[in-house]
C-alpha cells in the first residue's frame, strides 16, 4: 500500500482546521483513511472553550483509533462512538447544545483482503478508482441543495444544521451518524482511494479543470501537494469563481490519497 497526504491553511495567521491520517493494521492486510474538515464558526461565542483544531484532532484520533482496532463495528457505528467519546470529554467544560458548538465534515474508509467500506458525512468528498480507470465520488449532496441566499445567512443556515430536511456535520450527538452517507465496495473493485476536504475539491467542483478521474490522475501523477498547488493557483487566478458559495479566496485545503 501507498500513502501520500498532504495539507495546507487556508490563512497562514490561522491555524488549520483540517485533520487527516491513516493507519495500517499490524497484520498489513488492510487499511484505514480519515479526513476531517473543521466548521469554522462565524464568531467566538460557540458554548465550548475549545478551539476547531482541538476538535478535528480529538475526533480524528478517536476514529482512527476505533476504525483500526474495533473492525466488528460499521463505520457509522465508529463515528458515533468516536463522536461520544468526544463529547463526554469536554461536557463538563462546555455547552454542547449550542448550535456551533465545534463540528466536522467527516470522510471515513476501511479495507481489507475482501471490502472497502466507506462513510461520508457533509462536504467532503471520497474518490474510489476501479482497475479499469474509472472513478466513482461518494458524496453527500444535501448543504449543495441549501439555496445560496440561505448560505449567506448564519441564522437561517443554523436552522438547518444538523435538522431534518437540512444538512448535517459531526458535532456532539452521536445519531448523526446514522445520517451519513456509507457502503461497501468489493475490494477487487477497488485500486485507490483518494479523499479532499472542500479546499481541496475546489479544483473539479469550483474550477472545472477535470472531472474525477483526471483529478485522480493529478493525484497520482504530481501528488497531493501537487493537486494543492493547482488549487491555489487557480484560486489566485480567478478570486471571483464560485460565487455566494465561495466564502473565502483560499480555503483549508487537504487531500489525502492511497493506492491499494
Amino acid at each position: 500500500m501507498y500513502v501520500e497526504t498532504a495539507s495546507l491553511p487556508g490563512d497562514p495567521e490561522r491555524p488549520n482546521e483540517d485533520w487527516a491520517a491513516t493507519a495500517v493494521p499490524a497484520s498489513g492486510l488492510g487499511g484505514v483513511l480519515v479526513v476531517l474538515d473543521g466548521v469554522t464558526p462565524p464568531s467566538v461565542d460557540v458554548g465550548c472553550v475549545h478551539p476547531v483544531p482541538w476538535y478535528t484532532a480529538s475526533l480524528g484520533g478517536a476514529l482512527t483509533e476505533l476504525s483500526a482496532s474495533r473492525r466488528d463495528l460499521t463505520l457509522a457505528e465508529v463515528l458515533a462512538a468516536a463522536i461520544r467519546r468526544t463529547a463526554n470529554s469536554h461536557s463538563e467544560s462546555c455547552d454542547l447544545s449550542h448550535i456551533r458548538t465545534p463540528q466536522a465534515t467527516v470522510v471515513l474508509a476501511r479495507w481489507d483482503a475482501d471490502v472497502v467500506e466507506h462513510l461520508v458525512l457533509s462536504d467532503s468528498v471520497l474518490l474510489l478508482e476501479s482497475p479499469d480507470g474509472r472513478v466513482r465520488a461518494i458524496r453527500d449532496d444535501r448543504l449543495d441543495l441549501v439555496p445560496p441566499e440561505v448560505l449567506c445567512s448564519h441564522a437561517a443556515t443554523d436552522r438547518l444544521r444538523n435538522a431534518e430536511g437540512g444538512f448535517f456535520t459531526a458535532a456532539a450527538d452521536p445519531a448523526v451518524a446514522a445520517r451519513a452517507v456509507t457502503g461497501v465496495t468489493p475490494r477487487s473493485a477497488v485500486r485507490a482511494v483518494a479523499a479532499l476536504t472542500d479546499g481541496a475539491a475546489r479544483w473539479a467542483e469550483l474550477f472545472g479543470e477535470g472531472d474525477w478521474a483526471d483529478c485522480v490522475g493529478v493525484l497520482r501523477e504530481e501528488g497531493a501537494r501537487g493537486l494543492l498547488d493547482r488549487v491555489r493557483a487557480l484560486e489566485l487566478r480567478d478570486a471571483r469563481a464560485g460565487g455566494v458559495r465561495r466564502w473565502k479566496l483560499h480555503d483549508d485545503a487537504t487531500a489525502v490519497y492511497a493506492e491499494l
